[in-house]
């Protein structure tokens, strides 16, 4: 199961570097970079948060794909 994401799409149009985008969200830069990365899954709080940041839905940010096994 992965999560995925556009976050880091979605900082760049904004023009805002991770610092900026966590002291918005209220969260330090290393998380920014973990989400953007795919290695930290945000709480659902947060997610809206992000999403409201950058003034569009949960989905058009995160994205839920299941491992397909054979």
């Amino acid at each position: 199961m992965a999560l995925l994401n556009y976050l880091k799409e979605y900082r760049s149009r904004m023009g805002i570097n991770q610092t900026e985008l966590g002291k918005l969200a209220g969260v330090s830069r290393q998380t920014i970079s973990l989400i953007e990365r795919g290695d930290y899954s945000p709480s659902v709080t947060l997610a809206l948060k992000l999403a409201k940041i950058c003034q569009v839905t949960v989905e058009d940010i995160f994205e839920y794909k299941e491992d397909e096994e054979s």
